[in-house]
């Protein structure tokens, strides 16, 4: 059974997001009439090329960064793996990562794997979070040792929208000559940046989550910083990324990079009002939910709530029969029993953490959506809790 777009309701932007119209108009040349190739030295390629570093314009203004900070990549999993490997290579006697427990997966399982990688010693000190959500910034300072080679903590939580002080925990690490990469895929767009203002050496971004096309992604590399390149070949992305460049996709995130600069304002006070009116109306009209992550130093968009005694993957299959796109904490989905790895660092109720479902909003949704999942949420939550077990009025 398909589903027809024009009738979704649509809170999963912190998933992927909808390809904006002008992204998908800026593209399509290069998808057609511009198929030159970047580095050819003809005039047909260079005009490709010139079209490349206008987008890496693009991207820097949004980032707050130099053009020559800009490496393209083909995601923000690439791009995560390519600076902690790099400090890795750089630094091969410091063995040591500090990164959280709440990390996106894209850094979680490559420091799960060179922590248990035999022969290596790499070791990792996995910073907890308080029950809001927030990092122990004291635990942070005793965490960095001489041993030290990188610290990876992302920008803002996936799951819960929580903001990090990356800033002053980088500056904190320039002092004891460590190296600081944030994994910026959530916050980039949603939030606003000067990374030129910052001691952070490298940062994430992936194009499919601020309403670019999926396969392109950036990393952002301070001027100075040492690198080491993950993908070796030709000398694209000067020497810093093997692979012919995915021209397309990069002009789509120019361009989507200049429209999430023009919408910063319009995503920090209408998109934040709606997700705001969203979240207290859930809050109120639904008995045992709650809030997870802290109410205020989160991302504009996300809502993460948890309704107790019932199971996320139940509460996303009934909002399915309305159209209601979001996302549940759990990882049932997967076939897991285990609810997300972010609400157990967090300590979240068993009851809850199983119930849990996030909402994210971006700059297409109205009103009228929020209007409607308001609706249709309390008989959901209520139908299922009567099916369940542990459900007690």
């Amino acid at each position: 059974m398909q589903c027809n777009p024009d009738n979704v309701i649509y809170m999963d932007n912190n998933a992927t997001t909808r390809v904006a119209p002008e992204v998908v108009d800026a593209m399509m040349p290069f998808l057609t009439d511009y198929y030159g190739n970047p580095s050819s030295m003809h005039t047909f390629g260079g005009q490709v090329g010139q079209a490349v570093e206008q987008a890496r314009g693009s991207v820097a203004d949004l980032l707050g960064a130099d053009a020559s900070e800009v490496v393209f990549t083909s995601c923000g999993t690439e791009s995560d793996s390519t600076a902690i490997l790099s400090a890795l290579q750089t630094y091969p006697d410091k063995r040591h990562i500090v990164t959280t427990r709440v990390e996106h997966p894209a850094v979680k399982s490559l420091c799960e794997n060179l922590d248990n990688l035999t022969g290596h010693k790499h070791r990792v000190t996995w910073l907890k979070v308080k029950a809001d959500g927030t990092l122990d910034m004291e635990e942070y300072k005793a965490s960095l040792s001489e041993d030290t080679a990188i610290v990876s903590v992302m920008w803002a939580n996936n799951e819960t929208g929580v903001i990090f002080p990356v800033e002053e925990m980088a500056k904190i690490a320039k002092e004891r000559g460590i190296l600081f990469h944030t994994d910026g895929v959530q916050a980039v767009g949603k939030i606003p940046m000067n990374l030129q203002e910052t001691d952070i050496d490298f940062l994430s971004l992936s194009g499919h989550k601020l309403h670019a096309p999926k396969g392109v992604g950036v990393l952002y590399i301070a001027k100075g910083t040492p690198f080491i390149p993950f993908l070796n070949g030709g000398h694209q992305e000067h020497g810093r990324r093997g692979g012919t460049e995915n021209v397309a996709s990069i002009i789509g995130l120019g361009k989507a990079c200049d429209l999430a600069a023009a919408s910063l304002t319009d995503e920090n006070t209408r998109v934040r009002a709606l997700r705001d009116k969203l979240e207290q109306g859930l809050l109120s009209s639904v008995p045992k939910s709650l809030l997870n992550g802290h109410k205020e130093n989160r991302l504009p968009n996300t809502s993460n709530i948890s309704f107790e005694y019932v199971e996320g993957e139940a509460i996303l299959l009934h909002m399915n029969q309305y159209n209601i796109c979001a996302s549940s904490g759990s990882a049932c989905t997967s076939g897991s029993l285990e609810p997300s790895h972010v609400l157990r660092a967090m300590g979240v109720p068993f009851t809850a953490a199983h119930g849990s479902i996030r909402f994210s909003l971006s700059v297409y949704n109205t009103e009228e959506d929020v209007d409607f999942v308001l609706e249709k949420m309390p008989a959901i939550i209520e139908n299922l809790r009567k099916m369940s077990p542990f459900w007690e009025e």
